[in-house]
């Protein structure tokens, strides 16, 4: 493809190659790509004047906002558009309509339009309003940014104070995935890309686990939110610490579920559950970089055997995370990731999904902790924040995302699945399992 060099305003980065894979096997599934959203449920209707302000100055300042997606040769990168795309968009529920029904359908119709990779916008902001409901909901295109990035875009429309926002995305850094590659000789970047290799042949010597019958064809995403209590809060974050330790509770939500899904579908075909999960590259606290994806991969994997004892299972991750960690493993994707991106979308695609092994899907469903958020409630513009969530497109399979974060001291369960794969009555039945083994309420 031919194209001004003029219009290229950056490259994508390798991790932002990983995600625009996963793009590709979405669409590839008949779904509509590798969209997410952070939603922010408001007391009231915000001043709309403040907001529309710094949603135009960030479109500004982050001119990857408003860009199209275009391959060169094996590459793609973020162009510029000659009618750049609005960025915010309002809805208002009809008088006499259904509150509760105009939020789902235009949340099912943000998540689930089918638009091709290039003209699909990277970021879009959502104002709905109604009698007694508001939603401000951010949706972006995954290769724009991670979930560390889009929370720092939702904190830079929640800064006040303009000197304060232009902190965000400064001082301007190189990819991080490059800045920690950089720190390697050409050697050390060898033996760890042959470590990830390793790694990944370690993973699938066991078949993974399908807790989901696929036998219908994907058809659209929904997501279920549930949020638990301040006092079943604390008591499962004091259960992390005893079973993982201070650091490790992602591993505590991860083990949870994959004990909650194995009493769900205890007939379900595989030899263990597998599941990605990312870190952050970003230093803590940090205001940049904001778009753009800034991570490294990481699987837990744990047998059925082990599954089925609740300490010996979280004993088992604990010990699988420090190995990896002892090992290097978990930098070992980044010459990975960098490999990957020379692979057309196609075969780059199998390489993450399927098991060398079985040559079936290596997830058994996918995980993201986004953590404690500490977005004060009272930041927004003229609204006070309630609630938040979270959801995400999945490919089919394993047709299934779970999404946690705590804010104002409340656990926030996001489980994002795929229809007629999995219906709402057994998204409900997993969730009554899952909170059990969350407040260790079971054997």
């Amino acid at each position: 493809m031919s194209i001004d060099k003029s219009a290229i305003l950056e490259r994508l980065n390798p991790a932002d190659s990983f995600t625009l894979a996963m793009d590709e096997e979405i669409r590839r599934d008949g779904l509509a790509g590798s969209l997410a959203c952070y939603g922010l449920e408001l007391a009231n209707i915000p001043d709309i004047d403040a907001l529309q302000q710094r949603i135009d100055e960030f479109g500004r300042r982050f001119p990857v906002a408003r860009a199209s997606l275009s391959q060169i040769g094996k590459r793609f990168y973020w162009c510029k558009r000659s009618d750049p795309p609005d960025l915010f968009f309002q809805h208002h529920c009809p008088t006499g309509a259904d509150e509760a029904e105009f939020r789902h359908a235009t949340l099912d119709r943000i998540m689930n339009e089918k638009q091709p990779r290039e003209s699909v916008a990277p970021l879009e902001f959502h104002l709905l309003t109604g009698p007694s409901e508001n939603v401000f909901l951010m949706r972006w295109l995954h290769p724009f940014c991670d979930a560390r990035g889009a929370d720092l875009i939702i904190k830079y429309l929640c800064t006040a104070d303009a000197e304060q926002r232009q902190r965000f995305g400064h001082p301007e850094t190189s990819p991080l995935v490059f800045e920690q590659l950089r720190k390697y000789r050409w050697w050390q970047k060898i033996s760890l890309l042959l470590k990830g290799k390793r790694y990944i042949d370690r993973l699938d010597r066991l078949s993974s686990i399908q807790p989901l019958r696929h036998e219908q064809p994907p058809q659209r995403l929904e997501f279920a939110v549930r949020r638990l209590s301040e006092e079943q809060t604390e008591r499962i974050v004091k259960l992390a610490r005893q079973q993982v330790g201070l650091t490790g509770t992602s591993l505590y939500y991860i083990g949870c579920l994959m004990r909650a899904l194995e009493k769900w579908r205890p007939d379900s075909p595989g030899e263990a559950y597998c599941v990605p999960y990312a870190f952050n590259l970003r230093k803590q606290r940090a205001l940049s970089p904001v778009n753009g994806n800034h991570l490294s991969a990481l699987f837990a994997q744990a047998p059925r055997e082990v599954v089925k004892d609740r300490q010996k299972l979280f004993e088992h991750l604990k010990q699988q995370n420090a190995q990896v960690i002892r090992q290097q493993e978990d930098y070992a994707f980044l010459p990975l990731m960098w490999a990957g991106s020379w692979l057309s979308l196609a075969e780059y695609g199998k390489v993450l999904r399927l098991s060398y092994g079985s040559g079936r899907e290596r997830s058994s469903f996918w995980f993201s902790d986004i953590g404690r958020l500490d977005l004060p409630a009272d930041s927004f513009p003229g609204a006070e924040i309630t609630d938040v969530f979270h959801a995400c497109q999945v490919t089919s399979p394993p047709s299934l995302a779970f999404l946690n974060c705590i804010f104002r001291n409340r656990l926030t369960l996001s489980y994002n699945y795929i229809e007629p794969i999995a219906d709402a009555e057994a998204i409900d039945a997993l969730h009554r399992l899952m909170l059990a083994e969350l407040l260790g309420e079971t054997d």
